[in-house]
Parts: structure tokens; C-alpha cells; sequence
């Protein structure tokens, strides 16, 4: 290999690294003498929306709840932009943890707290802001995720389930983080909200300059938004790739999730 393609291989591998967000190598996770997770690995690259889909068990909310730092690992490493987590300081935690949202299933809205509130938890957290910053702060994310105005005073309880998700994207949008982490968005939705909620995550991704991981069961979801699938199965990462990988796979469990009856409508309906 002569001088000038060196140099152009070695620029392209660090430009690779550069655009890898969330790096997971190796990563074992446990409880007891139960394995869920063995040797994993994956990478998340900037701005795209990568999906996780796995059978139930398979460890997709144990690998997103581990990448947080809610599970405990027995070996491997996590880097997110670039820093092991296992490494980072507190301050450089933290630093990390504001460029970072999290929509847990179902919302998890704080019930006591009204839209606003909840939106503001994170600011009250991180941040050191006069009360009146917080308010317009809130009601700018209330109008970005398409919330009516009169939503910022309204409790959870006194919300249908796609505005709860929207609320819940909200906060999870209250610091401007770079990557966000969806988990089961669009469950308990109809159809129309599902699809609705869909868009919405397109266009903060193309608006914001997002990274999205996000852990579904939804194939229109996965046929409709996502540049990237992960499928998670027999406790690493069976396949990763485009759709197109997906249709493509040979694998027993991709093969009959992705060419099923329900996939092959959903892609005859892609392509009309």
C-alpha cells in the first residue's frame, strides 16, 4: 500500500470512530448465575435512528437499562462520544448524562408533577436557572413535540397516551442532548398515533441533529424510520444492518420476524 492510500485509510477509520457515538464491546451482564447478555457488541453511529428488536427476554431493555448505568456489567466496555464510561469521572459523568434523554416505556411522567414540571426535572437537576427561564424553556419543548399550549398545566392523569409520550419526549428533550433513548415509543398507541409519533422522531432527529436509539417491536416503525435494525437474540447481536440486511438475513428468528406475513404487507406497502 503506497503513502496516499495509507493516509486516506487512516483518515477514514478516524472518521468511522469520530461518527460512532455509543460503542459497546464485549459487554456480559448477569444476574446471579443467569447470563442475559454475553460478549456484545455493537456500534451507534451519529445521526442515525437505530432500532433494537429482539423475542421478549431476548435482553433489549437490559442492554439500554446497562448502557445507562441502571445494570451492572461483569465485563466489557461502554464508550459514549468516545468515553469509557467506567473510566469518567463524576464531573465528566455528568457532563456526559446532559447530553443524554431517556423516554422510558410508557412515559414514566412523575403523576404529581403537571407537563411542565416534569419537563423541568432535568433542568432542576443539572442546571442552575431562574424560575421564568425554566417556564419558557418548557413551553418551547411543549411546541416542539406538538403538545397544545394548555398541556403545560395538565397532570399525567388528565392526558390521552400519545400526548403522555409527547410530554415524556419533551423532557427527555430538556437539555438539547445529542442522543436520545427511546424504549417502546409507540407502544399503546393506535395506528395513527404510532405513525404520528413516527414523524415526530424523524423530525427532531433532522431538526436537532439527533441520535436515536430506540428499542421497539413496532415493524412499521422499523420499515418506516430507522437507517439501522439491531436484533438482539442468543445474548449478543445476531444482525445489525439496513432493512434490506434484515430481508437478506438467513437467521431463523430475522428471517421470521422481517418475511412473516405482517413484514412482507408492510413492504408491499413501502413500495407502492
Amino acid at each position: 500500500m503506497n503513502a496516499a492510500a495509507e493516509i486516506e485509510r487512516t483518515d477514514t477509520e478516524a472518521q468511522d470512530k469520530a461518527d460512532v457515538v455509543l460503542s459497546v464491546r464485549d459487554v456480559t451482564v448477569a444476574f446471579g448465575e443467569k447470563v442475559i447478555l454475553d460478549k456484545l457488541s455493537l456500534d451507534v453511529k451519529r445521526g442515525e435512528i437505530m432500532g433494537f428488536v429482539g423475542a421478549s427476554g431476548a435482553g433489549k431493555s437490559v442492554l439500554l437499562r446497562t448502557v445507562l448505568g441502571l445494570n451492572k456489567k461483569q465485563a466489557g466496555t461502554i464508550r459514549l462520544f468516545g468515553v469509557d464510561l467506567d473510566k469518567a469521572s463524576e464531573s465528566e459523568r455528568m457532563r456526559l448524562d446532559m447530553r443524554v434523554g431517556v423516554l422510558f416505556q410508557f412515559g414514566a411522567l412523575f403523576s404529581a408533577l403537571t407537563v411542565m414540571e416534569n419537563i423541568q426535572v432535568p433542568m432542576r437537576e443539572y442546571l442552575d436557572l431562574p424560575q421564568s427561564l425554566m417556564d419558557e424553556l418548557a413551553l418551547l419543548k411543549i411546541e416542539l413535540v406538538g403538545l397544545p399550549a394548555d398541556a403545560a398545566r395538565k397532570y399525567p392523569s388528565e392526558l390521552s397516551g400519545g400526548m403522555i409520550k409527547r410530554a415524556a419526549l419533551a423532557r427527555a428533550l430538556a437539555l438539547d442532548p445529542e442522543i436520545v433513548f427511546l424504549d417502546e415509543p409507540t407502544s399503546g398507541l393506535d395506528p395513527i398515533g404510532a405513525s404520528e409519533f413516527d414523524e415526530l422522531v424523524v423530525k427532531m432527529r433532522d431538526t436537532m441533529g439527533l441520535t436515536v436509539y430506540m428499542v421497539t417491536h413496532d415493524l412499521d416503525s422499523l420499515f418506516s424510520i430507522c437507517d439501522r435494525v439491531a436484533v438482539l437474540g442468543k445474548k449478543r447481536v445476531l444482525v445489525q444492518g439496513t432493512i434490506a440486511d434484515m430481508l437478506a438475513s438467513e437467521e431463523p428468528w430475522v428471517k421470521s420476524y422481517f418475511r412473516g406475513k405482517r413484514a412482507r404487507q408492510l413492504d408491499l406497502a413501502a413500495r407502492d
